[in-house]
């Protein structure tokens, strides 16, 4: 009996120790989708260790990867000059996508020009943001040079508010909006997207052993996305 309740005690002090910190980066595109079920799924396994969640731009958070300062980061493959250090693993792959407010002229038409964006303020990623040059390809390679009317960000809560709100076209990642597009909150206009599509994935220091929570964590959040995939 003695044994036993030792047996117990230790699992005890297993489960209420602390395990390493788990510091996350995220871009809108996971945090939106299989990212929050996977935490709420990876705590449920008790590891003790505090998860912290930060979200900015991917130049911002990669190099915080770098210098160590986060253990992990989730979205999209950052470019190459900014990979060095870093070791990407793909999970899955996502297209950028152009979306308005249910009410914009531009939704209730099926046929219409690229051009036509000139005419509406037009939010667009950052430069430097890891989807920009997949929007300015999509728009050179259609003729576009330049719009004369742009605000840039990379806060998907700003883009919401002001797409929803006023008749403006907003150029995101798939990921950051697809709920918005499920509850018919936002439109997606009829374009073809498909060569800005980009691999999604997790990028951890290429040098550094995880953590056994670390390791958890990914492959919780593999289980998510092959779920959704499924």
């Amino acid at each position: 009996m003695a044994a036993v309740q030792r047996g117990i005690d230790s699992i005890a002090e297993v489960q209420k120790s602390e395990g390493p910190p788990i510091r996350i980066g995220s871009l809108p595109t996971a945090s939106t989708t299989f990212l929050p079920d996977a935490v709420s799924d990876f705590l449920r396994h008790q590891t003790g260790s505090q998860v912290t969640i930060v979200s900015g731009d991917n130049k911002v958070l990669l190099d915080a990867l770098r210098l160590g300062e986060l253990d992990l980061v989730v979205g999209r493959l950052g470019a190459p000059e900014r990979m060095t250090g870093l070791f990407f693993e793909p999970l899955y792959s996502e297209e950028v996508v152009i979306v308005t407010r249910p009410s914009h002229p531009l939704a209730a038409r099926r046929n219409f020009t690229l051009n036509e964006l000139a005419n509406y303020v037009v939010l667009m990623p950052i430069a430097g943001s890891v989807i920009r040059p997949f929007v300015d390809r999509l728009l050179l390679t259609n003729g576009i040079p330049d719009l004369p009317n742009t605000i840039e960000t990379v806060s998907d809560s700003f883009g919401r508010a002001y797409t929803m709100r006023h008749d403006a076209v907003w150029i995101i990642s798939r990921g950051a909006v697809v709920n918005d597009l499920a509850a018919g909150g936002l439109a997606e206009l009829p374009v073809d997207m498909k060569e800005t599509r980009g691999a999604v994935g997790l990028t951890t220091q290429a040098t550094s052993e995880p953590s056994a929570a670390l390791s958890l964590m990914k492959q919780v959040i593999r289980e998510h996305v092959a779920s959704r995939a499924g």
